[in-house]
């Protein structure tokens, strides 16, 4: 059984990833600061393929020791890597303050960085096909008002995964990214109904991006089936674009 491991897994897109990975057969470790009484429950009844670990991933500096300790000692192989954890700094770029700026970037570009040398150097010492995924946004394509500075760290992220994949292809280790539209999850429901709607309407479909169609391509790009499949940002938007 193939392990991946996912980040962000409590709520929203990364509980429909860890779902949709067990439906299709995979193992699955999930790091999140907090764990939901969904995740716990999926958990519960999945004892033998679901590993939960509380970790803030903005503590980068434990992060590999971590890595190597609990989740993945040198002795278990991993078969893939899902970047999902992520949090907003919704504002006017005229509003920029440089503590939550920082408090994002670690979060979304740093950690995941972090995280995937630790991964990469498993899968090198392994020697088995692995497969990693870097959740970014459509914000990092097209402008949305108040989505800058959140738009630009998933555009740092899709820069990251394209030298991945050049730089570890030849080891078999493949690195893309998932770029969805906006979702139904908590972090859109902040904004207001109107807004949200207004966001909606700008895609070809006219609807919300269907996040368990978001975790089925995540899961896709994890199989040996997108074996020749590496340095992509595949939409996943509704036609948003």
């Amino acid at each position: 059984m193939k392990e991946i491991l996912v980040t962000g897994g409590s709520r929203g897109l990364g509980l429909a990833i860890i779902k949709r990975l067990l439906q299709d057969g995979f193992g699955v470790v999930s790091v999140q600061r907090t764990t939901s009484a969904d995740l716990a429950a999926l958990a519960a009844s999945n004892p033998d393929r679901l590993r939960v670990i509380e970790f803030d991933l903005g503590n980068f500096e434990g992060l590999e020791e971590q890595f190597r300790g609990e989740w993945f000692p040198n002795d278990k192989p991993l078969g893939g890597l899902v970047n999902n954890a992520a949090v907003a700094y919704d504002d006017l770029i005229t509003n920029l303050n440089p503590g939550p700026l920082m408090e994002m970037w670690n979060v979304n570009v740093t950690g995941p960085m972090l995280l995937s040398k630790a991964v990469i150097r498993r899968m090198i010492l392994h020697g088995q096909p692995s497969s990693l995924v870097h959740i970014s946004s459509v914000a990092a394509h097209s402008g949305y008002k108040g989505l800058a500075m959140y738009g630009a760290s998933k555009g740092a992220l899709e820069a990251f995964s394209r030298g991945i994949a050049r730089e570890w292809g030849s080891r078999q280790i493949r690195s893309n990214c998932v770029v969805p539209g906006f979702m139904e999850t908590a972090m859109s429901q902040k904004l207001p109904t109107e807004q949200r709607e207004k966001i909606y309407s700008r895609n070809a479909l006219q609807v919300a991006t269907d996040i368990d169609s978001v975790a089925a391509t995540i899961s896709f790009l994890l199989s040996d089936a997108s074996r020749s499949i590496t340095g992509q940002s595949i939409f996943v938007d509704a036609g948003s674009r």
